[in-house]
């Protein structure tokens, strides 16, 4: 059907170019997103090629109940076959809260159409009382200081609202901010776009220069599977690194790289983050922001300084090594970004620990942690649900202290369902109104990426799954060493062994999205995507209707 379009369009070689748009008013920070589309079609229709218009489902982090994260693959399902089902060529992918990027890329990857991101860009920094505020940590910071007494509600509010400022998605290294910078170490932006706030007029500039690589890349052929390769996954974590990022960029790589059938696993987490250095001086893990990042030089500047750390032979969609966007990059801020002589930590990769609470593995993010809490002692105290928390967290009876250790368990991917972003369990009030401000926390769900503290996540497997931490009890010694990459109970393994698993506080679906979901995620460590989804399919349609 033409539906207005003129007879060139059908004619000669034009590609037809869809943008997969994840624009909505219920996800606040892919509002703007509908602006970006019309920059991305000019370039398509500049550069010979006719755009087309596909919304996708979207997903907000403020709004979707039970918890974004159980969406991801479904999204990441219902835009592979969208793209595969409609006669096009390639395809735009514009996201930017939290999980629109991901599933964009696990379902571009399962397709291998040509493909290129266009993040939305965080927005503008917010001020209250004259300082700057961190959307997403702030709110963690503040929120406890209400508990704490130190501020009132009514404070805390006006806070929140001069905290966002602009459009965009939050102005911290969260989780948006992570993978709009892992899109582009990747190879999957046009070089130089991740970070470019939402309310920058470069970022429509960008927009239209990505519309006309997305016809560059339709003509030559260039699918992510010649750009995602394990050399720029590799690039990836590097980044993860230097940049402080978020522990879900973790989940959200293994999934993207299990579309593609690249080998990846947490040991590559390990082994290819050790001994990269902290140079983004931003929250969670320092004091400023995105647009402080932008300012400053950029991923460009941050790469250029890790360059000897990167694999030179991956490519971008520019068909070219990431490595050569690099030259001519410069720091203008070393506030913001550090030289690699002065990092802010000289080793920030994401940890990976195991032992007898995790033998599949569990992650920490050492530079959003108290240093004096790596290596810990304390007695467990166990919550079985996040209502569990909400119910005793801040009872006076409750047996706590601050060398004690937070347990909550049944929030993993399939006991929830979902694996919300819980893991940074509040602290209790009783040892708030002491000045207590960090606590050893262990979970088997996710924690945002705007949030901070010594938290272990993502314990695998997770307790509804069958995993030891089922077997935890209030009382018990755990034993955190990051150090040594460990997590153990110290209890008697055959005592550890007979005691029965708590089966209490599980999600028991019974029906839709749900009952298939919990029926086939896989555990954290595999990306939890579902099973049958793992592997790319193609663009081939068998059948033919028409």
């Amino acid at each position: 059907m033409r539906r207005g379009l003129p007879q060139e369009a059908f004619e000669g070689r034009k590609p037809h170019i869809a943008i997969a748009n994840t624009a909505s008013d219920l996800t606040p920070c892919n509002s703007h997103l509908n602006e970006v589309a019309q920059s991305v079609k000019h370039g398509v229709w500049e550069a010979g090629g006719v755009p087309l218009d596909l919304p996708v489902v979207s997903l907000g982090e403020t709004n979707v109940r039970p918890t974004a994260m159980l969406w991801r693959n479904l999204v990441a399902m219902a835009t592979e076959e969208m793209l595969r089902a409609n006669p096009i060529d390639g395809v735009v992918l514009l996201g930017g809260c939290d999980k629109t990027i991901p599933s964009l890329l696990m379902a571009a990857s399962s397709v291998d159409l040509p493909a290129v991101v266009m993040p939305g860009g965080p927005m503008l920094t917010g001020h209250f009382r004259g300082a700057p505020l961190g959307c997403g940590t702030d709110v963690w910071r503040l929120s406890e200081e209400v508990r704490a007494g130190t501020l009132s509600r009514e404070a805390f509010l006006r806070s929140e609202s001069s905290m966002i400022r602009s459009r965009g998605h939050c102005n911290t290294m969260g989780t948006a901010s992570t993978m709009a910078c892992m899109a582009e170490a990747l190879g999957m932006t046009l070089p130089g776009t991740a970070g470019t706030p939402a309310p920058d007029s470069r970022l429509l500039e960008r927009s239209h220069e990505t519309g006309r690589l997305a016809v560059e890349l339709a003509l030559e052929g260039r699918r992510p599977s010649q750009v995602m390769t394990r050399a720029s996954f590799l690039n990836a974590i590097v980044t993860l690194a230097a940049i402080g990022g978020s522990t879900n960029a973790v989940v959200h790589l293994l999934a993207i790289a299990g579309r593609l059938g690249v080998s990846l696993d947490l040991d590559d987490f390990d082994r290819t983050g050790a001994g990269v250095p902290l140079l983004v001086d931003l929250q969670p893990a320092g004091r400023h922001l995105m647009d402080d990042l932008f300012r400053a030089g950029g991923l460009a500047a941050v790469l250029k300084e890790v360059e000897d750390l990167l694999d030179p032979a991956a490519i971008t969609v520019t068909g070219r090594p990431l490595v050569e966007h690099l030259a001519g990059a410069e720091i203008w801020d070393e506030d913001v970004i550090r030289r690699r002589a002065d990092p802010l930590l000289p080793d920030a990769g994401i940890a990976v620990l195991r032992g007898n609470l995790a033998p599949g593995g569990a992650v920490i993010k050492p530079a959003a942690a108290s240093p004096e809490l790596l290596r810990h002692r304390g007695r467990a105290v166990v919550f079985d649900s996040v209502e569990d928390v909400y119910a005793r967290l801040d009872s006076p009876d409750l047996d706590v202290d601050e060398t004690s250790v937070l347990v909550l368990r049944g929030c993993g991917p399939k006991g929830y369902p979902g694996m919300p972003e819980v893991g940074n369990l509040p602290l209790p009030a009783k040892l708030l109104e002491k000045g207590v401000r960090d606590m050893v926390r262990i979970s088997d769900a996710r924690m945002s990426g705007t949030a901070y503290g010594t938290v272990v996540l993502h314990t695998v497997p997770e307790a509804a799954a069958g995993g030891p931490l089922a077997k935890v009890r209030t009382g018990d010694p755990i034993v955190l060493d990051v150090a040594a990459r460990r997590l153990d109970v110290d209890v008697p393994g055959a005592e550890l062994a007979a005691r029965p698993a708590v089966a209490n506080g599980y999600a028991r679906p019974a029906r839709g999205w749900e009952r298939l979901y919990v029926d086939h995620v896989t555990q954290a460590d595999r990306g939890a995507d579902l099973d049958f989804l793992i592997g790319s399919s193609g663009d081939h349609v068998g059948r033919e209707s028409h």
